[in-house]
C-alpha cells in the first residue's frame, strides 16, 4: 500500500488533534521548506530518516538514439534522497 499526501494530513490531524486545515498547513509548510532549500542549493537532512541534496551535473555529449546524430546534454542540478542508517533497519526488520 502507498500513503499519499491527503492520507498523511488525515494521520497528522488525528495524531495531533487538530484541524484537517491545519495538518494541512503543516505539511505544505514542510514540503515547500525543503523545496526551498534545495532549490537554493542547500541539503536537508532529517536524523534517522533520510537527508536531501542536490547534485550537479556538467554538460557532456550525449547521442540521440533515433538519428544517432551527437548532441550537447546541457548541464543540470537534479534532487536526490539518501535513506537513513536507522529507516534502513526498520524497513528490514518488516520484512
Amino acid at each position: 500500500e502507498r500513503m499519499n499526501k491527503l492520507e498523511l494530513i488525515a494521520t497528522l490531524k488525528e495524531e495531533c488533534e487538530i484541524s484537517k486545515k491545519e495538518a494541512a498547513a503543516v505539511v505544505d509548510i514542510f514540503f515547500d521548506q525543503i523545496s526551498t532549500a534545495l532549490a537554493e542549493g542547500d541539503r536537508v537532512e532529517i536524523r534517522g530518516l533520510c537527508s536531501f541534496f542536490v547534485k550537479e551535473y556538467k554538460s557532456y555529449q550525449g547521442r540521440n538514439p533515433k538519428t544517432g546524430e551527437t548532441v550537447t546534454v546541457a548541464s543540470k542540478k537534479l534532487p536526490f534522497i539518501k535513506i537513513g542508517k536507522e529507516l534502513k533497519e526498520r524497513v528490514d526488520l518488516r520484512w
